[in-house]
């Protein structure tokens, strides 16, 4: 198959207007394939030769204007159109399409739990062609007019309003000008919950299995949705553009969400069957907010050429996170943006396939590299770019600029030289400058505070590696004594902005200094940041008693970099999480702080020898935590956090349960719990905990076979199969790890879900010897995968499947000997340059200390 490049695109867009779709698909032929007929009507502006593109089973006839064609001309995935006039034409393609089972193109479902069948569209960068045939480039927007066949009782989703004909068939209303990979069509037979917002039809919808769960947060959700639409309407000028806003959450979803206008799809993970904490349910009100933004951020308006992602996902990212602080009920989203998102971004940066938020269009020569850029850079980074851009132009500026842009470019299609451009005419400061230093380089800059005492005063001098200019906020901070407690704690002094580079003039300040003075609190920019010893120590020491959630975040942050810059030692950075998040308040640190400490510290950068300790740390603070959160009532598990005055937070107790389970290191505790189907003190044991419970026995040797069997009896649902497939990977035995490999490297029947969740299971810190004779198997067994199954299994092998426990230099050496490989499709080549990155990391790490 034939990947697109940008010359060829540029090529086809001057030669062609493309003005209408007509698509016809059958979804009754059977559990295989579907039937696909498009009718394409373009303008050709002078003679000359293109093609289409198409993925089809079976390519059973075409025409143009008239005139048949040849099917057999089909070459790959491109039917050539040779000696077109000048001129109107209609193209007609006939053709069977397969299903998908790996969330390319139009994937296909059946729900374990009851049998029902559920198919939907991801038509992403170049899966367009897995459906119907188009000329597939996001430049070439057009009108989009389908029609669906569909079994009896099942319902169709689309981008417009759906009605159903006598005669059995959906049409979807006629969508304004979008690009091809934007097109969306969903159908089964969905529970649904509708509403009416500001004159449009709002719904959401799940497989029926789900229903109950969708039901208890359809408020919830419909409120954010409501809150979201509102601010985006008193921030834009321009209105929604489309007839309706649906949002269905789907099985076996590669992505978080996918911002079809009109018809948004969620991963179903998002309808929770289980417990959640409230810093869950924030990301998922984030991700609500971040594909609204894209109506406007990549549908209205849309890049040109991918080159351009960051002006989709960058300002999705920022806007989804700001947004929901205004309009919702989640007033501290930053905090988790910045202990969760932020190190997305700077690990990214770090590696060497980094490249800018804005890269040179020569880097992205074809929609195969493109796919390669949807990273913690055009998210996180740009995010915070973004930021930054607004802290030092302000916002009133900045949405100046944002109206103007999509004024120009409504249902059309943008530049970064055109945002640039458009932002210009809004302020006086000189953006294309900014944009060159924050939007076209690679790499973080540190920020380092050097602090002096000069008697009744104190300087501040910043100095910074790199070369991005900053607009940052200072926050200073004394020691106190709380009135009730007597405990030690810290109290702002001030807060003051300063701009980086100082020009060789440091910062003057009355007073003595303060115990802590910490640059970019408020995290306003993207740069390491280091503290002067003095404000480190007391960091450190006093971390927990710092007053606001953001700037904790930035030093944990900090901690987080050094560890892995070598620069502060694991075991450091597990005492000061023993010795601060029993008593931290915000739950999103928790989580992060843990995950970082778990997943990252006692893992990969702590040598074998000392994870144990690392986990019995764990373990110790996991306790902690389960005191303080006793006490909790029925009510409070069911209503979530604040329901009870001055009870402990439910999340906390509930991440704290999660935490523990993961770090066991004897069964016999967590055996317990399952047993009795509650931890003493609540909560009682859900399918996530009871399946967590169940995969770590089988880490620990603790279970078998039949307890996976008789728990997948009691829950044989979708997450349930799941569930089992993890378990039965994790067990330690020869023939547990060959039946797991054998499913995941050479059946090619499992679906991308099930893929996943044996690839989770397989790798086990724990089982070291057992596993070390497959990382020599897995890169040529990767490698010959990601050739057979495409780049969404490629991308599953490459970030679940690989050994990422094996930090040793040998098997480094055989990663970089497959990166040789000229086998290597793209997306795998770059999943395992950014995994032997980690691993050279995780290596020096250890050996620093």
């Amino acid at each position: 198959m034939s990947v697109l490049t940008r010359n060829e695109a540029q090529t086809r867009a001057q030669l062609l207007d493309v003005h209408r779709y007509t698509v016809e698909l059958d979804l009754t032929t059977g559990e295989e394939t579907f039937d696909s007929r498009t009718t394409v009507r373009f303008t050709a502006h002078t003679a000359g030769d293109t093609f289409v593109e198409i993925k089809p089973d079976t390519l059973r006839s075409l025409s143009l204007d008239g005139r048949p064609l040849d099917p057999a001309h089909l070459d790959g995935n491109r039917y050539p159109l040779d000696g077109l006039t000048a001129g109107p034409h209609e193209l007609t393609v006939d053709a069977t399409m397969r299903y998908s089972r790996t969330g390319e193109g139009m994937h296909r479902f059946t729900d374990p739990a009851d049998g029902e069948t559920y198919v939907y569209t991801q038509l992403f960068m170049e899966d367009v062609q897995r459906v119907f045939a188009a000329f597939d480039q996001p430049d070439l927007k057009s009108v989009f007019d389908i029609t669906v066949t569909a079994p009896t009782g099942w319902t169709v989703l689309g981008n417009g309003t759906t009605t159903r004909t006598p005669e059995g068939r959906w049409t979807i209303a006629p969508t304004p000008p979008i690009s091809t990979y934007l097109v969306a069509v969903a159908a089964g037979p969905w529970h649904s919950v509708t509403t009416h917002h500001a004159g449009l039809p709002f719904g959401i919808h799940c497989r029926r299995s789900l229903a109950p769960h969708l039901d208890a947060d359809a408020d919830e959700i419909l409120d954010i949705t409501r809150a979201c639409y509102d601010r985006y309407h008193e921030k834009f000028d321009e209105p929604y553009p489309f007839d309706s806003y649906d949002q269905a959450f789907v099985p076996e979803f590669n992505a978080g969400a996918m911002e079809n206008p009109g018809l948004v799809t969620f991963r179903d993970e998002f309808i929770y069957r289980s417990a959640v904490t409230d810093t869950e349910r924030q990301t998922r009100a984030m991700v609500i907010a971040h594909e609204m933004a894209h109506m406007w951020f990549g549908d209205l308006v849309t890049l040109t050429w991918w080159d351009d992602i960051w002006l989709n996902e960058s300002f999705a990212e920022y806007m989804g996170y700001q947004t929901l602080t205004e309009a919702t009920r989640f007033t501290g989203t930053w905090t988790d943006f910045g202990v969760a998102r932020k190190g997305w971004g700077y690990d990214a940066d770090q590696r060497p396939t980094t490249h800018p938020v804005a890269p040179d269009p020569d880097a992205v020569p074809d929609t195969a590299s493109a796919l390669l850029n949807f990273d913690g850079i055009s998210y996180a980074k740009g995010a915070s770019a973004l930021r930054q851009l607004v802290a030092w132009l302000g916002e009133k500026d900045f949405l100046a600029g944002i109206n103007t842009h999509f004024a120009r470019h409504r249902f059309a299609n943008a530049t970064l030289a055109d945002f640039i451009d458009n932002l210009a005419t809004a302020t006086d400061r000189d953006v294309h400058t900014w944009a060159q230093a924050w939007l076209r380089t690679t790499g973080i800059d540190t920020l380092t505070a050097h602090v002096e005492n000069t008697g009744h005063s104190w300087n501040l001098t910043v100095d910074r590696t790199g070369n991005r200019p900053h607009r940052i906020t200072v926050g200073t901070y004394d020691h106190s004594l709380d009135t009730h407690t007597g405990a030690d704690q810290l109290t702002p002094r001030a807060h003051f902005d300063i701009d980086v580079p100082q020009n060789g003039t440091p910062t003057t300040r009355p007073g003595l200094r303060p115990d802590l003075v910490v640059l970019n609190d408020q995290d306003l920019t993207y740069a390491k940041i280091r503290l002067d010893p003095d404000s480190w120590n007391t960091a450190l020491t006093h971390l927990s008693g710092i007053p606001d959630p953001l700037t904790r975040a930035l030093i944990w942050n900090t901690a987080r970099d050094m560890v892995r810059d070598g620069q502060l030692h694991p075991t450091v950075h597990l005492t000061a999480a023993r010795t601060h998040l029993p008593h931290e308040t915000d739950l999103a640190l928790v989580h992060g702080v843990l995950g970082f400490a778990a997943t990252q510290i006692a893992d990969r950068y702590l040598p074998p020898q000392d994870r144990p300790t690392a986990l019995a740390t764990l373990t110790s603070l996991c306790r902690d935590l389960l005191r303080r959160t006793e006490g909790l009532t029925a009510k409070d598990w069911e209503q979530g956090p604040g329901t009870t005055p001055g009870s402990p937070d439910p999340g906390l107790r509930l991440t704290a349960v999660r935490h523990f389970i993961d770090a066991a290191t004897q069964p016999d505790t967590i055996q317990d719990w399952l047993r009795e189907g509650t931890v003493p003190g609540g909560p009682e044991l859900d399918p996530e905990l009871r399946w967590r419970i169940l995969t770590r026995l089988a880490v620990l040797g603790a279970t078998d076979d039949t307890a996976i069997t008789r728990e997948l009896d009691k829950d044989p649902s979708a997450t349930g199969q799941e569930g089992a497939a993890r378990c039965r990977a994790a067990l330690p035995t020869a023939d547990a790890k060959a039946a797991a490999w054998q499913a995941m490297f050479t059946d090619d029947t499992l679906s991308n879900y099930l893929f996943t969740a044996t690839a989770q299971g397989f790798w086990q810190p724990e089982q070291s010897e057992l596993l070390h004779p497959y990382v020599a198997r897995y890169y040529p067994d990767a490698i010959e995968l990601a050739a057979r199954r495409g780049p969404a299994i490629a991308e599953a092998a490459g970030r679940h499947a690989f050994p990422a426990h094996a930090v040793d230099p040998a098997s480094i050496h055989l990663g970089e000997q497959a990166l040789t490989d000229p086998a290597l499709t793209p997306a795998l080549r770059r999943k395992l340059t950014d995994q032997l990155d980690d691993l050279r990391r995780a290596l020096a790490v250890r050996d620093a200390h």
